[in-house]
């Protein structure tokens, strides 16, 4: 309910902007702008919503966070698969979701969705320093093919349903691996192949309880974190060659 209040609200809201400003409206809520991760996380969705002010398409594009990533290639020397020839991207998203009411390329020219970076392969994925264009290319397909089936990149866009031509509504899905950090969701609503207006809203993916602490607690006492790990891996090889001897 709280939820149908807040999407009648933004009709409403809509309904009273002046005529002068309809040709940009848009209006745009999250049903949370938190994910929290616990040990028992399995993944979610969130629901994203709002207004349009006239008939048109919306395109929902959420990603982040944006982390350097290094993409490695084995080959196999005397016997043994060892890493050779690695490309490192900078600013690589490590989760991009997409949805629109239609699909992309009947909504947009494909000129104008690689200029707005709109599905995972038109993402503007930059090699670190000098590097082969054709070996870069190939790396950059791999890391994008990497990322698909982690379900951290969307391959077919999700669905954006659009009610009475103004209010519509979309489910982000984020996989049980999405990556912790700060999150963009970018809301184009586009007509006539262009986008007439774009909102932005933030929403961050963060640990919670135990699992937090004990993240928090590695990252602030790195050594001593790693003391504790090493003995507890030890006893627990003890313990294990106590119990098996005695079977």
């Amino acid at each position: 309910m709280k939820i149908v209040k807040r999407l009648l609200s933004l009709g409403l809201l809509l309904a009273f902007v002046p005529t002068p400003a309809l040709a940009s409206s848009l209006v745009v809520d999250l049903s949370s702008n938190q994910i929290e991760i616990t040990t028992n996380f399995t993944g979610t969705n969130l629901l994203l919503f709002g207004a349009i002010d006239r008939k048109g398409d919306v395109v929902v594009v959420v990603r982040g966070p944006l982390r350097p990533e290094v993409v490695r290639r084995k080959e196999r020397v005397a016997g043994i698969w060892i890493n050779r020839v690695a490309v490192t991207f900078e600013a690589v998203p490590g989760y991009n979701f997409v949805a629109s009411s239609r699909p992309l390329d009947q909504i947009a020219s494909e000129e104008t969705l690689r200029r707005l970076q709109i599905g995972s392969e038109r993402l503007h994925l930059q090699p670190v320093g000098p590097a082969n264009k054709a070996l870069a290319s190939t790396f950059r397909k791999g890391l994008i093919d990497l990322k698909k089936r982690k379900a951290l990149y969307s391959g077919k866009p999700g669905k954006v349903l659009i009610r009475s031509e103004k209010l519509f509504r979309a489910d982000l899905k984020f996989p049980s691996n999405v990556p912790t950090g700060s999150y963009t969701a970018e809301i184009y609503h586009f007509s006539d192949g262009k986008a007439v207006s774009v909102s932005r809203t933030k929403l961050s993916v963060q640990k919670a309880g135990v699992e937090a602490a004990i993240y928090n607690y590695a990252h602030d006492h790195s050594a001593i974190y790693g003391i504790v790990a090493i003995l507890i891996a030890l006893f627990a090889g003890w313990l294990g060659g106590v119990v098996f001897r005695k079977a």
